[in-house]
């Protein structure tokens, strides 16, 4: 029978493989090479470093990951030893976009601060990209992009060089994938670059920023909202003292975005070993997968702020994370997942 070793934390997964297989959950965070030797497929979030140290001499053939970002995945190993590996693109695009607007608007409340006519900078305009720049623009704001992997491709006139995006945004939001050409990239010229009183918002890997480079540059800039920090879960606390939001990496936490996950997860798997039963998974779960449906057109920006604090009250999760920054793991393991939000 083959067997699968997968995080427990991944929600709705429980029960599905097991007609087709022996399943093993543990702990990302503490699966080990004794776990995984005999194992046929590892089921992953980020908590799991899939390297050599883990898989060298296993008999793993695939690796799925309920994550959109593969950072924790040694591709290039996995190349050469022939293991498979699949992720699960776009899954929690909508929630990122969500958190990236509840955060926006409720600090501009908190601060009085007139958003309208401002310019939104989005560095990285991939799935969460996209879905930040159609809600930006239904909300009135002038959208700058800047992706040179989708500049090379498709030309330079949808996107802007970063150095134009930092002089002329009011808010700079954070949508890269982590890889060699983007860790660190918010370093002390980025922050020196950017506006004075600019927004700055990380909700895509905490290393595409260097910490200290930012809070040697906070006095200069506007409200700060942190999501993703360096050396999870050992968060810096005093650039945490320092933000105006920070939260515990929960920003794609929806609803929909874990059904998403677990669902191409099992689809990479069923669809590896031949399980057709399988191969159109989607969760069955007590709450329909329906987004909330908004409409704001025609509001002021005080009425925005207070529909999406009501769907997401995102200084909750600031307040809670604050209480104990140690309970980073505990947050994120016992989060309760939020709706989705659809502009209409």
């Amino acid at each position: 029978m083959v067997k699968i070793v997968a995080d427990d934390a991944i929600p709705f997964l429980k029960g599905v493989l097991e007609p087709y297989a022996e399943v093993v959950y543990k702990k990302g965070s503490l699966i080990g090479p004794e776990d995984v030797k005999d194992a046929d497929a590892l089921i992953t979030r980020t908590r799991t470093r899939c390297d050599a140290a883990l898989l060298e001499g296993s008999s793993v053939k695939i690796i799925a990951t309920a994550t959109i970002g593969m950072d924790h995945i040694d591709k290039k190993w996995c190349d050469e030893h022939g293991i498979v590996y699949n992720n699960a693109p776009g899954c929690n695009a909508g929630g990122v976009m969500e958190y990236v607007f509840s955060a926006l608007y409720g600090t501009a409340a908190r601060k009085a601060i007139n958003l309208e006519g401002d310019t939104i900078g989005i560095i990285g305009a991939g799935n969460v990209g996209k879905k930040v720049e159609a809600m930006a623009r239904s909300l009135g704001f002038k959208v700058l992009l800047n992706d040179p992997p989708r500049a090379a491709a498709e030309g330079n006139f949808w996107f802007v060089s970063l150095d134009e995006i930092l002089q002329k945004s009011d808010i700079v939001t954070m949508h890269v994938p982590l890889d060699e050409s983007t860790r660190r990239m918010c370093n002390a010229d980025f922050f020196c670059r950017m506006k004075p009183g600019a927004f700055f918002i990380n909700a895509s890997r905490g290393e595409v920023v260097d910490e200290q480079a930012l809070m040697d540059n906070i006095p200069h800039l506007g409200p700060v909202i942190i999501d993703t920090w360096n050396n999870e879960p050992n968060i810096n606390r005093k650039l945490m003292d320092m933000v105006d939001i920070a939260t515990p990496h929960i920003a794609g936490y929806s609803y929909q975005g874990k059904q998403n996950g677990a669902s191409a997860a099992v689809r990479t798997i069923a669809h590896f070993f031949g399980w057709s039963e399988l191969y159109m998974y989607f969760p069955k779960t007590e709450m329909e997968n329906e987004s909330v449906r908004l409409n704001l057109h025609g509001l002021t920006q005080g009425e925005i702020a207070s529909v999406l604090q009501y769907n997401y009250p995102i200084f909750t999760d600031d307040f809670m994370f604050r209480l104990d920054p140690d309970g980073f793991e505990r947050l994120r393991a016992d989060y309760r997942y939020r709706r989705e939000v659809f502009v209409e």
